[in-house]
């Protein structure tokens, strides 16, 4: 067996880059390979945005107010399945960044709905065409077929887990 020495030198002398490790126990885990996929989308995507501070982590939300907008923060978490309390820090991030207003509701004076504001809604509709974008790279290797199939497994499996 070599020892450290002759290991490090073939890896510095150009050998080829070692296959992902994955142990065999989570080869077919699919927790495990959405969480994975899940990092490496996000990793692929922030590497192409800089400029927008913590807009890119939080597209999801952004465009969800952007959907729906004056919503109750405590919708708000439900929808991207975070305590309120998460969510309120993240809130205030937002705001900070100039990307969303919170006011009271007028149905409700105990809830607070939440708007994007005109920066926050420009830099939604931005990030979301890069996001786009990158999920092409993504699914490229997929037909029409198989995007909805993988579509509709995903609802599925966050519709069990809700």
């Amino acid at each position: 067996m070599p020892d450290n020495d002759d290991m490090t030198t073939a890896a510095q002398e150009g050998s080829p880059a070692p296959e992902a490790l994955i142990p065999g126990t989570l080869q077919d885990d699919i927790g495990f390979k959405l969480r994975l996929a899940q990092i490496l989308a996000y990793r692929a995507f922030e590497d192409r945005v800089k400029g927008y501070g913590a807009a890119p982590r939080y597209l999801g939300l952004l465009a969800i107010i952007k959907a729906s907008p004056g919503q109750p923060q405590s919708r708000l978490a439900e929808a991207v399945a975070l305590q309120r309390s998460s969510l309120v820090t993240i809130l205030d991030r937002l705001e900070k960044d100039g990307l969303l207003k919170r006011r009271g509701s007028d149905s409700d004076r105990r809830a607070k709905g939440v708007w994007l504001t005109k920066k926050g809604e420009a830099v939604t509709e931005e990030l979301r065409a890069m996001a786009k974008e990158s999920e092409e790279r993504a699914i490229s290797g997929l037909d029409a077929e198989s995007r909805k199939a993988l579509l509709t497994a995903l609802d599925c499996i966050i519709g069990n887990l809700r």
